[in-house]
């Protein structure tokens, strides 16, 4: 039988609140990998932390996002650390993603689509003239061109995207029953993702939020 797989997204600063995610959503039924951003790899004691997490699967969700020179550098001064997945913003050119692709080494590079906090009105106000799914298509093409690992977008454009991009896709921006979207727009349940080809699903607020045990438990209710 297929093992679900969950990245949780470890949204916090706090030591004591990660490691307390990190032991209480254990669970036999899944396999769990753990999603730490900026956030936490910024603060004052997040790398030490992630320097002696041994045995997990780590997902650094830097969401890289500049020249290619800065990108590459900035992978070399986290290989320390060795995390299973790294991100960059595929908007940081073919250039960028071919050359972060040749120093990631074991590390799997995630190119990052169109966040799921943004809509089509969100991005026509940035500026951009395609709508989300024709930018999402357009960018999951070159990351199948920069031959990346896998792959970030919302659970709506999975279908979508795997006729371009043939590795792992990674989808964030779910929720489970009739909860608070928070600052997502573009979301479905996990179930959904799963049922439209995702690989691994991101899910922060909805697990970490409140008794940690019992909401796994009603995640995998969900997903049976």
């Amino acid at each position: 039988m297929k093992m679900n797989k969950i990245f949780v997204a470890c949204d916090s600063t706090n030591i004591k609140k990660i490691r307390e995610i990190i032991t209480k959503s254990k669970n036999p039924k899944l396999k769990l990998g753990y999603k730490f951003g900026l956030e936490f790899l910024n603060s004052k004691n997040g790398r030490n932390f992630l320097s002696k997490l041994k045995n997990k699967i780590i997902f650094a969700d830097l969401k890289l996002h500049d020249i290619p020179n800065t990108c590459v550098s900035a992978i070399k001064a986290i290989k320390d650390l060795k995390v299973n997945y790294l991100t960059i913003h595929i908007s940081s050119g073919l250039h960028a993603l071919k050359a972060a692709k040749k120093v990631t080494g074991k590390t799997k590079l995630i190119g990052v689509t169109i966040l799921t906090s943004l809509d089509d009105k969100a991005l026509k106000k940035i500026g951009f003239k395609m709508n989300v799914k024709k930018l999402v298509l357009h960018q999951a093409r070159l990351a199948s061109k920069a031959k990346l690992d896998a792959i970030v977008c919302s659970a709506k454009e999975v279908k979508m995207v795997r006729k371009v991009f043939k590795k792992e896709i990674i989808t964030p921006g779910l929720r489970i029953g009739k909860k608070n979207n928070n600052d997502q727009k573009r979301i479905l349940t996990p179930k959904q993702a799963y049922k439209n080809g995702s690989d691994w699903l991101v899910v922060g607020r909805p697990l970490t939020k409140g008794n940690i045990k019992k909401n796994i438990q009603t995640l995998i209710d969900h997903l049976n």
